[in-house]
């Protein structure tokens, strides 16, 4: 398990990844929810092979169980939100723990909890792509593609790797589920990130929470993608199944940014250069994950 009390080059990134990952700009262009997801299904869609698009297009387009909600969610980007449609559905509720991997860190010397748990979005993420290079099974394998889309988003959101530790909480705060901050309003902090701190498109809300529509999808990628290219060597788009590395990085994120180098408050108000830097790094996670998915399936089904 990592000690997230360690220093960094112990929990093995380097000093110049580290560098790169928490120097934000200090202002943004305007910009994981279903927009999310929806956006870095997008990012990657459009890198895919020739191969592997007309792969990923005819798994998704296949009938699996439960057939009311994958008949809403056909296709590699409406497709990509569906393991959070089942994850409280029969059959599916092993799933609810693979969207995570909760490494914890300590404010006030509490013990930390045995976490993350043995299965996690790490251990997921390498079952599903096998399911997806071994199979014979066609819906065994669009259900497995279904995950793996979704989970290489949540391992790139910070708070989807991360818990925060203290007496109130000696189990963690389930990745900010349970600390609350107001925007003005009371929320939580894992919600506002899941939602690009306010910044990605938005769907319809109850009883359906109806994922965005494509165009809107369309039109903010475009600006996520040139503000963070894929040509930055950080990305390892060499080494596409580390899935280590991408929640080392995401964990190491959340405690420095989104818990504010530990010093974010319950209750407190967030501050406009603590959403502006959010934003930028919330889009840069989108991104990162939408490039590495790519490079993932194309792996799976090489030209």
């Amino acid at each position: 398990m990592l000690n997230f009390n360690s220093t960094p080059a112990r929990r093995g990134l380097s000093a110049a990844v580290l560098l790169c990952l928490v120097l934000l700009p200090a202002r943004t262009a305007s910009a994981w929810g279903a927009g999310g997801h929806m956006m870095t299904a997008k990012i990657a869609f459009d890198r895919l092979n020739p191969k592997a698009k007309a792969e990923a297009e005819r798994l998704m387009a296949l009938p699996i169980n439960p057939s009311d909600i994958t008949n809403q969610r056909l296709g590699f980007f409406r497709g990509s939100v569906w393991p959070d449609d089942v994850r409280n559905r029969p059959g599916f509720e092993f799933s609810g723990k693979l969207h995570f991997a909760d490494f914890p860190f300590s404010v006030d010397a509490t013990p930390l909890p045995d976490l993350p748990e043995p299965e996690n979005v790490i251990k997921a993420l390498g079952r599903y792509v096998q399911v997806l290079k071994t199979s014979t099974d066609d819906h065994e394998r669009a259900q497995a593609l279904r995950f793996v889309i979704h989970f290489v988003g949540d391992i790139h959101q910070p708070l989807h790797c991360s818990t925060r530790v203290d007496q109130k909480n000696p189990k963690g705060d389930q990745g900010g589920n349970l600390f609350f901050i107001l925007t003005p309003g009371r929320v939580k902090l894992h919600s506002f990130w899941d939602g690009g701190l306010n910044s990605f498109p938005k769907g319809g809300g109850p009883p359906d929470f109806e994922p965005p529509p494509q165009n809107l999808i369309d039109s903010a990628v475009p600006s996520v993608v040139r503000q963070h290219p894929a040509a930055n060597p950080l990305i390892r788009l060499d080494d596409p199944t580390n899935f280590q590395a991408w929640a080392d990085e995401s964990s190491y994120l959340a405690e420095k940014y989104a818990y504010n180098n530990r010093r974010l408050v319950p209750e407190s108000a967030v501050t406009a250069g603590y959403k502006e830097r959010g934003v930028w790094l919330a889009r840069r996670r989108v991104a990162w994950g939408g490039y590495r998915l790519a490079a993932l399936l194309n792996s799976v089904w090489p030209e």
